[in-house]
């Protein structure tokens, strides 16, 4: 199996070719209409790059009365605060400044690839998969682009498998997560 340095660049390119608005208003407009908008709280990334973007989730979600809560680095881990105004965090990624570390339902997480197990390939950094250790009962959901997906990932002891996927076709649940 190839190594995951190489994975990431294959599917960092992947994905940029594949980002579109479109995409991404499909991958919100699926989202809203799943099961998982019942949740009342959401730990949602801001997105950069290529990245499914968020922004216009994070605003849905706001504008239903959900409790939403972003991504930021802090003593080199990641903490899930409430969503408030922005500012360049670490690795150039909006961030609220301050806020304390709140546990949502749900949790959108971006990635470079996905298996049919929920095996997510992220940046490499292992924030993710800290996380996910540390609240076991948030539902870790992957927003991601269709050509994302592939037949099988390395997996390490300490991954975090996803218990489902939002793509612009639809949504994935993993069985094995």
């Amino acid at each position: 199996m190839t190594n995951k340095r190489t994975l990431r660049a294959q599917f960092l390119r992947l994905r940029a070719q594949e980002t579109s608005a479109e995409k991404d208003a499909a991958v919100t407009e699926n989202l809203l209409r799943s099961p998982y908008f019942a949740a009342e709280s959401f730990f949602v990334y801001c997105s950069v790059g290529s990245e499914v973007a968020t922004d216009r989730l994070i605003a849905a979600l706001l504008a239903a009365g959900k409790r939403v809560c972003v991504p930021r680095i802090e003593g080199g881990r990641m903490l899930c605060v409430p969503y408030g105004p922005l500012e360049e965090g670490m690795f150039g990624i909006p961030a609220p400044r301050g806020g304390e570390d709140t546990p949502c339902a749900v949790t959108l997480t971006p990635l470079l690839a996905v298996d049919g197990e929920g095996v997510r390939l992220g940046r490499g950094g292992g924030y993710y998969d800290a996380y996910f250790a540390r609240t076991p009962q948030t539902l870790r959901v992957g927003l991601a682009y269709e050509a994302q997906r592939t037949s099988r990932l390395p997996c390490e002891a300490w991954d975090c498998r996803l218990q489902a996927l939002v793509t612009e076709r639809g949504i994935y649940r993993f069985p094995n997560a």
